[in-house]
This record gives C-alpha cells, structure tokens and sequence, in this order.
C-alpha cells in the first residue's frame, strides 16, 4: 500500500472526491494527507478526514497565505490541531519564489507553526520555495530555544544541502512528480541518497502531476508513478519501496499508526 503523504482534497468538488478516492484504491493508495493551507479552511479538512476513513488531515496556514490577515498564534494552532483525524501542523515554510507574503510575516509564521509543533509533537509539514538557507537557519534557531520537533520538507526541490540538514536534524524528505520530469536528474540523485528510513511520497495533488500526466490535474492515485521512479533509483522493487515509505509515514505521523 502507498501513502499520499501531501494533497489539497479541497480543492476537488464533493462530486469529484469519491472517484478519485476510488482511482487511488485500485491504484494501491490506500490512505492519503489533506493539507491546510488556511485557519479558516481547517474545518473543512477536518470534515474530510472524519467523512473518509483513508484521509487525514493538517492544520496551518502556507506561507503564500500568511499576508492574508492576523498570524494565527501558536495556540490557536495547537486548538485547531487537538483532532484525532488531524495528524501534523502545516504546510508551513517560506516561498521566496512567489513572495506572496512579506519575508519577515512568513518568517514569523514559520516560527510560530514550529512551536506549535514544539508543544504537540505533532510533524511539521514544510513548505520550502528559493529559501533554504533561511529555512535551515531558522529550524536551528527554534531548535536550540525550543527543543526537538518531527517535520517533514515535502515536494522535496531544494539543494543537497538542505536535505543533508533535514536529515540530520531527524526530518523527513518527501517528493512529488517533480522527480519525474527529465529535467530532474539533480533531485534523483538527491532521492538515491537520502536514508532510506527518511523517505516519503506524495502528489501536492492538483498540482505538479507526475510524467505521464504533467500538465494535468494530479490527483493522489498518481503517487504510484512517482513511487515508480523512486523505486527504480533506489535500485527497489515498487512493492518494497511501497512498503518502505508506508512505514516511514506511520513512525512520522504517529497519531496515524
């Protein structure tokens, strides 16, 4: 079985989300993550995960969003996180690329959903965009003020070096379709590297749809494609690499074991 470790069910109309959840079955995907990207969007997730028994949830505010209004304070997410369907805090991170929100509001944003996750031991799930020297640096630096804390880089597209700090902070590495495209050959061989004990899968479905779909809507059923290539630079067998991903998803995600 796979795991759709990051998707936005959201996004999709209710007349969409049962084909798809019956397209991801007979793919082998049998359980997948509902990522918040707003506070007010965080009922909705959680009416998902509580209506679909394969669907869990997360609660943040994407750093695209933070500039929308007031930062949610830190126990605001750790209320909105206190579900048993809701699994992780995020996706929270920095986007340098888009700058949809001042770098200093995101910074913060980033912060506070890391004390949230700091006091629930809830994973962070992080969104990183042209920013990894000031992801790194502030992981560090809420680290040695606060302690440890799981999290996860998903969609994975930064350089080495990231992935080697996330690693050895004990975080997590998830890619998207991303791998698949041809012109990702630096990201496979980042994906070879990366501990085995450390990998995720995921789709950030509707978007970044894997070769043989780019350019369409993704939606989680497609995580075996990117499974698929994984699978082949790790020299693995799809069933194995499968296996492998589901378990590092239940020892990150605990609240889904």
């Amino acid at each position: 079985m796979l795991v759709d470790s990051h998707c936005h069910l959201d996004y999709f109309t209710d007349a969409e989300i049962g084909d798809i959840l019956f397209r991801a079955a007979e793919a082998g995907v049998g359980e997948m993550v509902s990522i918040g990207v707003r506070m007010a969007q965080a009922p909705v997730v959680k009416a998902l995960a509580e209506r679909f028994p394969q669907v869990w949830g997360t609660v943040g505010v994407h750093p695209q969003n933070v500039g929308e209004g007031p930062l949610p304070e830190v126990a605001e997410i750790v209320a909105a996180a206190d579900h048993p369907r809701i699994i992780g805090i995020g996706e929270s991170g920095l986007d340098y690329f888009y700058d949809k929100a001042p770098r200093e509001v995101q910074q913060e944003g980033f912060r506070r959903h890391i004390r949230a996750c700091q006091q629930t031991q809830l994973p962070l799930v992080i969104h990183a965009r042209d920013a990894d020297e000031d992801i790194a640096a502030i992981l560090r630096e809420e680290r040695a003020s606060g302690g440890d804390f799981p999290f996860l880089l998903h969609c994975f597209s930064s350089g080495r070096q990231l992935a080697e700090i996330a690693v050895e902070m004990g975080g997590y590495v998830s890619f998207s379709g991303i791998l698949t495209f041809p012109k990702s050959t630096e990201l496979r061989d980042i994906a070879r590297d990366v501990p085995a004990d450390r990998l995720l899968v995921e789709t950030d479905s509707p978007y970044l749809a894997p070769v043989p779909f780019r350019g369409k809507p993704n939606e989680p059923s497609y995580v075996a494609h990117t499974a698929r290539v994984l699978s082949e630079v790790r020299e693995m067998t799809p069933e194995a690499l499968a296996e492998l991903t589901t378990r590092n998803f239940r020892t990150l995600f605990k609240k889904a074991a």
